[in-house]
């Protein structure tokens, strides 16, 4: 019983990285686009700690954590391109 309400939750998180996908293609703006993006990398990460219930591993929750911190520094580098114009700045004030 438990294990086919795993495989029914990743069903619709399946679905919603679809929808996300949509918008990440589709959206009207790059602050939807963004926040699609985000959403997906949320999204994988139930996924994985979905997958590792129902294998019974814990090798997953290391691939979480990863990806975790990569989805946040994407979406910050990209919150700060689309605030200043660059990602980077090289430090040179002359």
């Amino acid at each position: 019983m438990m294990e086919t309400m795993l495989w029914i939750a990743l069903g619709l998180l399946a679905l919603a990285v679809l929808g996300c996908l949509y918008r990440l293609l589709l959206g009207p703006s790059i602050a939807d686009r963004i926040a699609a993006l985000d959403t997906i990398g949320v999204l994988l990460l139930s996924m994985i700690a979905v997958i590792g219930m129902v294998t019974g591993t814990q090798v997953y929750f290391d691939i979480i954590l990863v990806i975790g911190i990569l989805t946040f520094i994407g979406t910050t580098a990209m919150a700060r391109y689309i605030e200043r114009g660059i990602v980077l700045e090289s430090g040179d004030d002359r």
